[in-house]
């Protein structure tokens, strides 16, 4: 699961993180991305060349209320499309996958 792309939903306050799945162990999950409220503001900022760097948080359990893969579903394309046609780069470029790779 580590560097999947996924989309988590949480509770108490509930909110939406987009990102790469770091690691998952019993206390919760570690995530690189971004809160679903900025994704435009953010496509925006890479597209006019500003400097922004995705936040690497940790999610307890408890918060947690669902975490599923981004993945195309039919003709709706994942965020990870969207994210690259948006900003014009690609999401694994931008979440440090590309980087681990190459480790």
């Amino acid at each position: 699961m580590h560097g999947a792309i996924v989309l988590i939903t949480l509770n108490s306050p509930r909110e939406k993180f987009w990102g790469a799945v770091l690691e998952i162990n019993p206390a919760g999950v570690s995530v690189r991305g971004i809160d679903l409220i900025s994704f435009d503001e953010i496509t925006s900022m890479l597209r006019s060349d500003d400097h922004v760097m995705p936040a690497t948080v940790f999610f307890p359990l408890n918060r947690l209320e669902r975490m599923e893969l981004d993945v195309t579903n039919g003709p709706i394309p994942s965020l990870a499309e969207r994210f690259q046609s948006k900003s014009g780069r690609s999401a694994s470029h931008f979440l440090g996958l590309d980087a681990e790779e190459r480790d």
